[in-house]
């Protein structure tokens, strides 16, 4: 991968996250990774400062991960091969906690960039420093539809938001 600006950055983020999903990523400090598809984020700008978010359910295990480190990564990936959008359902489906090999076992390979966990078969990183981080409550919720649909067990999700620190694009892009 090399390092580009954020200002060179192209893409439709609603496709970006919406249909191609991303891997969160986070390292706790002993240097164990974890990661869980997300389709729930966003891209824009606060406090003047470029930021990606991403909502995590607090039963998943990545949570303990991403409360742990100052950042988080967000992989992304070309999603027209069919084996790779495979593999991100199957990341998003299985726990960690119940099957630590879950990146291997859905087909990708784990690397590290610039000392932060991404995927080798990955065409976009970007590297977020936790700026922000709050539960969703049910009391903001203007639609119920959404939470009769998305959280019907009232877990809601916390929301992080991050700094995009660095941006790395595949090489051959």
């Amino acid at each position: 991968m090399k390092a580009i600006d954020i200002h060179e950055l192209a893409f439709n983020p609603f496709i970006r996250f919406g249909e191609d999903f991303s891997l969160v990523s986070a390292m706790k400090p002993d240097g164990t990774v974890n990661t869980l598809t997300a389709a729930w984020g966003t891209f824009g700008t606060y406090w003047n400062r470029s930021v990606a978010t991403v909502l995590i359910r607090p039963q998943r295990y990545t949570k303990e991960f991403i409360d742990a480190d100052d950042h988080f990564t967000l992989s992304f990936f070309d999603s027209s091969h069919e084996s790779v959008t495979e593999a991100l359902w199957y990341i998003g489906r299985v726990s960690g906690r119940d099957e630590p090999d879950k990146v291997e076992r859905a087909g990708l390979h784990a690397t590290m960039v610039g000392g932060y966990p991404t995927f080798e078969e990955a065409s976009l990183l970007l590297v977020c420093r936790k700026i922000y981080a709050a539960p969703l409550i049910e009391q903001a919720f203007l639609d119920d539809d959404i939470i009769k649909k998305h959280y019907v067990k009232k877990d809601f999700s916390i929301q992080y938001m991050g700094t995009v620190e660095e941006v790395w694009i595949a090489s051959n892009n």
